[in-house]
């Protein structure tokens, strides 16, 4: 932890927040000298830039730090590994940074993925006092940074079994129930379809449950996309398109996340945390195209491409959690290309049964900076979906519109009444940028928090 929660900062450096309009009204108040040096250094308070400003004995005296905004989760995301190591807070002139902002950028800037090669240095530490709002956003940082390990991890150290651990583990830190069920018992259990995409591996399949909450609080489910290699199956990837695939357990990774921070949080909600987690892998036993796959809803799936084996274990999944009939179903899946295509990769696809619920999520997302779209369930192109062998298929009828096809097959499996939410999110960074170095990333759970407090209170 890169930000503690101390009472007494005096012996902290100062950081002083400045965007360009308070720098020009604070640089005529400093010391001659001290214009001096930031005219030869250049600073400007540019967004994530920097000054070390230093005193008469040479040593550091303050830092003043130029940022965008101090709404931003990013705000001082650019120190932590700019600063000399030690110890700073944030000084009282300036542009006040709320605790929660505070803490969220600092630790989301410090993270650094190290299980495998060491970290390149040991970050600066932000000394906040303590309170609610500080410990919220550590919080919410821990729980991001717990996404990020999940997807960055290779699939050799995550497959079904880890992830199955990692949500053990969740559930035991909050006294949440905890079950899962594995490889043939899927088929007894009423998961074929779970068991036909994950069969041919030699890592077992499973569905992964977590129950917690009190019986009379409203009942949300959480489903995550648990593939945690995708080779494509029978329908190979190339190399190119298999190289980063063990980052298509990221719907899990994030539905995990999310579900840590509603327990950590205590949302006064009924949590069940679905994954059906699999490594969709090639072997003689692997489920093919043209095969027809049964499903725990009675749906019978025509496989017209096992590289869109997302959608099947999901069915699996949806349907279960639809038997509970829960207020909410939120499923988060890295489900098509066809959404990074329309969107790009910073922007998840929202599908929402409620137009308002959908527009009031693109809303709270714009707010926060943690941004969702919303893609229509446009129901004409139900009919693209159609099979003649069996009800649906798993594939459209071209490339068109491949993420509302993706999420119109979902929807198959969510009861006609049901209230439903599918974020069709990319969990990765293409490129680093100051609180979001390449790699694993959250996307969508800080908005999906915040519509959670907001419609369930918290």
């Amino acid at each position: 932890m890169t930000v503690q929660l101390k009472s007494a900062l005096a012996r902290a450096t100062p950081i002083v927040v400045l965007d360009a309009a308070s720098f020009q009204a604070l640089k005529s108040k400093l010391p001659k000298p001290t214009q001096n040096w930031l005219a030869a250094i250049g600073f400007t308070a540019k967004p994530d830039s920097h000054a070390l400003v230093p005193g008469a004995d040479g040593k550091i005296e303050k830092v003043l730090a130029g940022v965008a905004s101090v709404a931003s989760p990013w705000v001082l995301s650019a120190l932590p590994m700019a600063l000399p190591e030690g110890a700073y807070a944030l000084a009282d002139e300036g542009l006040a940074v709320a605790p929660e902002q505070a803490a969220l950028s600092w630790e989301l800037g410090s993270y650094h993925f190290d299980v495998y090669k060491a970290r390149p240095r040991a970050s600066a530490t932000l000394l906040l006092k303590p309170g609610i709002e500080a410990e919220r956003g550590l919080a919410v940082a821990a729980a991001m940074c717990a996404a990020r390990d999940l997807i960055n991890t290779p699939a050799e150290h995550m497959g079904p079994a880890e992830l199955a651990a990692a949500a053990q583990v969740l559930a035991k830190q909050h006294g949440a129930k905890f079950k899962q069920i594995v490889g043939d018992e899927l088929l007894k259990k009423g998961f074929p379809a779970v068991h036909a995409v994950g069969r041919a591996s030699t890592r077992a399949p499973r569905l992964i449950e977590l129950n917690w909450g009190k019986a009379k609080d409203p009942l949300i489910s959480l489903v995550g996309k648990g593939v945690c290699f995708d080779t494509g199956g029978l329908d190979l990837k190339t190399a190119e398109g298999m190289r980063q695939m063990k980052k298509d357990m990221g719907g899990a990774a994030n539905a995990i996340a999310l579900a840590g921070l509603i327990m950590t949080l205590k949302l006064p909600v009924r949590l069940q945390l679905l994954i059906p987690a699999v490594e969709n892998a090639v072997a003689g036993n692997a489920y093919r195209p043209g095969d027809i796959i049964k499903t725990r809803k009675g749906i019978q799936i025509e496989i017209g491409n096992t590289d869109a084996e997302g959608r099947v274990i999901l069915s699996d999944a949806l349907a279960y959690a639809s038997e509970g009939k829960p207020e909410l179903i939120i499923d988060l899946a890295t489900l098509t290309g066809a959404a990074r295509v329309a969107l790009g990769p910073q922007l998840p696809a929202l599908f929402a049964k409620h137009m308002d619920t959908a527009r009031e999520l693109v809303d709270l997302g714009l707010k926060i900076d943690d941004p969702v779209w919303h893609m229509p369930l446009w129901a004409p192109y139900q009919q693209g979906i159609q099979s003649s062998l069996g009800d649906i298929v798993n594939t459209g009828p071209n490339p068109m519109a491949g993420a509302i096809n993706a999420a119109l097959f979902l929807e198959y499996f969510v009861e006609p009444l049901q209230d439903w939410l599918h974020l069709d999110i990319y969990g990765s960074n293409a490129r680093s940028l100051p609180g979001r170095p390449e790699g694993g990333e959250a996307q969508g759970i800080r908005t999906l928090l915040a519509y959670l407090e907001e419609r369930f209170g918290g």
